[in-house]
């Protein structure tokens, strides 16, 4: 069907060889492609790709080689520098080579390790942005990441660090005390440790906090907890990775805007969930 439906019209770059385009796929869903991402899935030689990258994606290149250079904390993965050299080396080809990453490239991806190897290697690229799991995964949920009843501000995290444990360089204490809304991108491995560094430098233990799995496909689940009861929670479900948390009082508009429920035919919980005591529309 793709092959048979032309662009909308405008100019659209044209890959050529020796290049690589380092582009985002979004959190999972094939519909929050980016149209670049389209047009560069139509004219790669080879794809490059993660393993958050959904395989139906990967059938909109069908004239492409396909490489899969997936990380997965835990599971055994492909060094980085050799995933950065191999695009070397395809491009040094002829190649057209696609470098294919979940969310956004530049969004805890290693995007720009990547990007600068091509460069020093005198490799021409493109970025081409994703929607980052941390936005879209979390509307998926229901839940928007800024609300200005909640927060004029959000930390995005990362959940581990390149030794695979807790990222040891954050200030636990000034995240905790400055940020009014955090969101935690492979941070479930971590949801212990993460909770009991928030909670020792004064965040609120009844604190709303959300686990979003497999954002934006078929298989998303999403708890709804508290920072003290996150850990537990996320044992007790079973569920795994990849996952993001959430930790913050915007939160608690999934109970409104859980627009995947209600198309299942499940009712709003709270039309109110904040407590404002007023219409959505008064400022």
């Amino acid at each position: 069907m793709f092959d048979a439906l032309p662009l909308p019209a405008h100019e659209w770059p044209m890959m050529q060889p020796g290049w690589v385009w380092l582009c985002g796929a979004g959190p999972g869903d094939p519909g929050l492609l980016t149209i670049h991402a389209l047009n560069a899935l139509r004219q790669a030689d080879v794809v490059v790709y993660d393993a958050l990258v959904q395989e139906c994606i990967l059938d909109w290149a069908p004239q492409a080689e396909k490489i899969y250079a997936g990380k997965r904390g835990g599971k055994p993965s492909a060094v980085q520098r050799d995933i950065s050299l191999r695009l070397v080396d395809l491009a040094r080809a002829g190649k057209r080579v696609l470098r294919l990453k979940g969310g956004d490239p530049f969004v805890f991806g290693r995007g720009g390790e990547e990007a600068q190897t091509l460069v020093q290697h005198g490799v021409p690229v493109r970025i081409i942005p994703g929607i980052s799991a941390g936005i879209g995964g979390l509307a998926y949920a229901g839940i928007p990441v800024t609300h200005r009843d909640v927060n004029q501000s959000v930390t995005f995290v990362t959940g581990h660090d390149q030794t695979g444990n807790a990222p040891a360089s954050l200030n636990w204490k000034a995240l905790a005390e400055g940020s009014q809304v955090l969101v935690i991108y492979m941070g479930m491995k971590h949801a212990a440790q993460i909770s009991a560094s928030l909670m020792e430098h004064g965040r609120d233990p009844d604190e709303p906090c959300a686990v979003v799995c497999n954002a934006t496909t078929p298989q998303q689940q999403v708890i709804e907890t508290t920072l003290s009861r996150m850990a537990a929670d996320i044992e007790a479900s079973g569920l795994e990775p990849p996952a993001l948390l959430c930790i913050g009082r915007s939160v608690l508009m999934r109970q409104v805007l859980d627009w995947q429920g209600q198309m299942a035919g499940e009712p709003v919980r709270d039309m109110d969930p904040l407590g404002r005591g007023l219409a959505a529309e008064v400022a």
